[in-house]
């Protein structure tokens, strides 16, 4: 009767323990905007410190979102939100799509975010801490999702 007990709660544990995951990355949410007006839970862009900025350019005939591979160490890091900067500094409309390697995109614990930047164009993206501790794996991929051929890259997240 005792592990029968046992058992139950610690069933019920995993169940709420798997629940809060899902609800933690629901409730935050990836925002862009400028750096004026856009905000992420409740936190203004301005207000935060550029983490990473990536840049579409042209390198001769070809098309690449710079750097290739970005790191974000967490270990050294507060806790704020991460405000990524996403400039178009190509003579083409581009696109910038940041998501988790993973195979299954649908999940909802995998972060996907898309947007689009015309030719010198800025733009900035916030995304909670829980969004991305609670993302499938530790890198993340960018790319045009406008165009397949354009080189994209990584980010790295050490947690």
């Amino acid at each position: 009767m005792g592990k029968m007990i046992r058992a139950a709660f610690v069933g019920l544990g995993m169940v709420v323990a798997g629940a809060s995951a899902a609800h933690a990355l629901q409730a935050g949410g990836v925002e862009v905007g400028s750096l004026e007006t856009g905000s992420v839970v409740g936190q203004p862009f301005k207000e935060l410190t550029v983490d990473v900025s990536f840049y579409a350019i042209e390198i001769g005939e070809m098309k690449t979102w710079y750097p290739p591979m970005t790191v974000i160490d967490f270990k050294t890091r507060p806790g704020s939100p991460v405000l990524l900067k996403v400039t178009n500094k190509a003579t083409a409309e581009h696109g910038f799509q940041l998501s988790s390697t993973a195979t299954d995109r649908t999940t909802p614990t995998v972060l996907d975010t898309k947007l689009v930047l015309k030719p010198g164009e800025t733009q900035y993206i916030g995304v909670p801490i829980s969004d991305l501790f609670y993302s499938a794996g530790t890198v993340l991929e960018y790319r045009c999702h406008l165009h397949p051929g354009h080189v994209g890259g990584k980010l790295l997240m050490l947690k």
